[in-house]
């Protein structure tokens, strides 16, 4: 794996949308910057599904860029989250993934306790023993503490943000984008599955290979053959005014041959299925939509791929190093023979999906292309120059909109 490197010079970025350095990828200093200016600034960070923390005590860890975070449910039923992070001596408060019923968090090392909204409430010790040692007189464990998060929750999705001027989520995100996630998750919803996936790449190549609209009939030999998705059966892209979040969607196949990919390697007429239940579909978004993948800024992606649903949680963890955390869903209200339906589409994505595991190696191989590079720049012209909505997925509209958005962030 290529190491990381801190740049001697200040780097360089043309104006514009259509161009962008290796180096972005490469560079720790722009790591460590990200987590700062980025994560812990002005942005929604993805948190958790609202029905993982059901219950009054329920709980889960999560991050933003580098932070661990718990996210409870309080005794009031509201939702808070705050930094994993003992105020003590900077060790983490849960070192579990999940857990129900908790009334309050002890940490491991000294004790010190936190209610259910992570405000420090005791000190192991605190008075002494026998008269002697303990904390000063005066001293106040509650001035102390980890960082809380604002949070909101939107369609059963709980976000954090650490700026405490930023817009309310759906300002935030926009009309166009909210209504997109509104369209797929429209009922309560429950987890089916979960795992994680370890990518050999910069977090920033995995986002904006989600945002690339039109790699996924070339890359995916499965889609396109298949005709899950094709360029030819129409769709397209909307973007956000601020250019970080998008949705794109893919029209059901017209009927009739489709001759558009003749002598393309993605059109060989040798595949078949053995099981082709794998490509049923039962109608229940009451459109010609058969696939929705939307992403909002910094990382988060939410997908509909016929009747597979599933939310993406992109967490970086070295310069070249990131972990993409898939959870799967069903309604809870589901009939069995859709949540079997679900469960069998599941193996359409993954780590080992018939699609997705081409995306889980191909950020590694910018990584690996353009280890000697770092001043030269990639091509992002695709569809013109601008992050704007187009009725066309043979654009990179979307992957401009992220660097638009990305750069106004960081203030590069």
């Amino acid at each position: 794996m290529p190491a990381a490197h801190r740049r001697a010079v200040a780097p360089s970025w043309p104006p514009g949308l259509t161009r962008v350095p290796y180096w972005v990828y490469q560079d720790q200093d722009v790591l460590e910057s990200e987590q700062t200016r980025l994560f812990q600034g002005p942005v929604w960070n993805y948190l958790c599904l609202e029905a993982e923390i059901s219950a009054p005590g329920d709980w889960r860890t999560t991050a933003i860029g580098r932070m661990p975070v718990v996210v409870v449910r309080t005794e009031t039923g509201d939702i808070a989250a705050f930094e994993n992070r003992c105020a003590h001596r900077g060790a983490l408060i849960c070192l579990d993934t999940a857990g129900r019923g908790a009334k309050d968090f002890t940490c491991v090392y000294h004790a010190w306790r936190y209610d259910l909204a992570g405000v420090p409430q005791s000190v192991a010790f605190g008075r002494g023993i026998n008269g002697k040692g303990g904390m000063p007189e005066g001293f106040r464990v509650q001035d102390h503490g980890p960082r809380r998060l604002r949070v909101a929750i939107f369609c059963g999705l709980v976000f954090g943000t650490l700026d405490p001027a930023l817009a309310p989520f759906e300002d935030w995100i926009g009309p166009d984008i909210a209504a997109r996630v509104r369209r797929v998750l429209r009922r309560p919803v429950e987890v089916i599955g979960r795992y994680t996936q370890a990518l050999p790449n910069n977090w920033k190549l995995y986002v904006e290979n989600v945002k690339d609209t039109y790699h996924a009939s070339l890359l995916h030999l499965f889609f396109a053959t298949f005709r899950i998705t094709r360029l030819s059966q129409g769709g397209g892209v909307v973007v956000s005014a601020s250019g970080g979040h998008h949705a794109s969607a893919t029209r059901m196949p017209a009927q009739g041959p489709d001759t558009t990919y003749q002598g393309l390697r993605s059109d060989d007429a040798q595949f078949s299925l053995r099981d082709p239940r794998l490509l049923e579909v039962a109608d229940e978004w009451g459109d010609d939509i058969q696939l929705q993948i939307l992403g909002l800024f910094p990382g988060f992606i939410l997908q509909q791929i016929h009747n597979s649903i599933a939310v993406r949680q992109v967490l970086p963890r070295g310069v070249a190093e990131t972990d993409l955390h898939w959870t799967l869903l069903g309604f809870a209200d589901d009939p069995p023979a859709l949540r079997a339906l679900r469960l069998r589409q599941g193996n359409l994505v993954g780590p080992a999906g018939f699609v997705s595991m081409e995306d889980g190696c191909v950020g590694g191989f910018v990584q690996r292309g353009a280890a000697a590079a770092g001043d030269e720049m990639a091509v992002v012209e695709m569809g013109g120059a601008e992050a704007d909505t187009q009725e066309t997925r043979a654009t990179e509209s979307s992957v401009r909109g992220f660097w638009k958005q990305w750069r106004a962030t960081m203030e590069i």
